[in-house]
């Protein structure tokens, strides 16, 4: 009987991958904190689930010869050596399009908080004010330009939400193709183009070596001085320090940020900011996505058990890696 090994973490349901999984497979839930804790623990297991903030380097590889799939419960894939994994026949996947809906609402709830300044005026009458100039200046949405920085299902998710509110939206991505962004109205661009002429910018990108500390100043200095950045991708996308800095020089107005370069957030400046939206990386939580997500990793395991490909799975030649 094939033993599936899972990390202990709220994302990720035992009870619904045993019940995907049936009977003849054992789900066992550990504690994954360590390269140590995995090979303790799924030496001899079939698979592994583990979460986003779980590594799984070359090291697991080498010791976990049984295993022959590593399903990473979210939408990236960074922190799992897919070159290692694939010298050793395992299949990695993960789950693209679980969160579709979550995210892009909380892209776009983002975006919509940060130019309606809801927090500050939060904050105002919470503290006894009752001042609309407490949020000035604000600017219309409609008819300005968002940028997208990366254009998959997220953010193809995104663009429909925005189209009511008419606004036009470029992005910048190196692997869709015209046809595919014109499909949802959306302008292709180069990166330095959407920088200069977006009015706000969303960050929907994997973390790869192209977009580690992308936003950095000389990005913070092409972008409007009225602008808002969003990142529902990944936290080191955007260099902290800065923002910090772009903030504080009025480089750019405000930012909506789901992810951050250091997790949890600790004695950070964007704390104490009026002009910062602050969310624990939450962009993909509803009890909905979060049932999705365990259901297919759990047809993904099945497939690999029975020798098909399944759904998520990593192309370990694929370009963006």
């Amino acid at each position: 009987m094939p033993t599936v090994v899972v990390n202990d973490d709220p994302m990720i349901r035992a009870e619904t991958l045993r019940h995907v999984l049936g009977d003849d497979v054992t789900v066992e839930v550990a504690d994954l904190q360590t390269t140590d804790d995995i090979i303790a623990v799924a030496a001899d297991a079939a698979a592994l689930v583990v979460d986003v903030q779980t590594d799984v380097p070359a090291a697991v590889f080498e010791a976990c010869e049984e295993l022959e799939i590593v399903a990473r419960a979210g939408v990236g894939v960074d922190g799992v050596d897919i070159p290692a994994a694939a010298d050793h026949g395992v299949t990695v996947v993960n789950v693209p399009d679980y969160c579709r809906e979550e995210v892009s609402t909380h892209a776009v709830s983002l975006l919509l908080a940060s130019v309606r300044r809801l927090n500050v005026y939060d904050r105002s009458v919470k503290g006894g004010r009752w001042e609309w100039e407490d949020g000035a200046p604000i600017h219309r949405l409609t008819g300005e330009t968002v940028g997208f920085l990366s254009f998959g299902q997220l953010a193809k998710a995104t663009a429909e939400k925005l189209a009511g509110f008419n606004c036009d939206i470029v992005a910048a991505d190196p692997y869709v193709d015209t046809e595919a962004m014109a499909d949802y109205g959306v302008e292709k661009v180069p990166l330095d183009e959407l920088l200069e002429t977006a009015d706000h910018v969303s960050v929907h990108a994997p973390l790869t070596d192209e977009t580690r500390h992308l936003f950095d100043r000389d990005a913070f200095r092409k972008m409007s001085e009225s602008a808002v950045l969003v990142n529902v991708g990944r936290g080191p996308i955007v260099k902290e320090d800065a923002l910090v800095w772009a903030l504080e020089n009025d480089e750019i107005a405000a930012a909506g940020l789901d992810v951050l370069e250091d997790e949890p957030l600790t004695n950070s400046p964007l704390a104490d900011r009026d002009d910062v939206i602050l969310t624990p990386h939450t962009a993909f939580y509803s009890e909905e996505s979060l049932a999705d997500l365990n259901e297919h990793i759990g047809h993904d395991i099945l497939a690999v058990f029975d020798d098909e490909e399944p759904a998520g799975y990593i192309d370990p030649e694929a370009d963006w890696l």
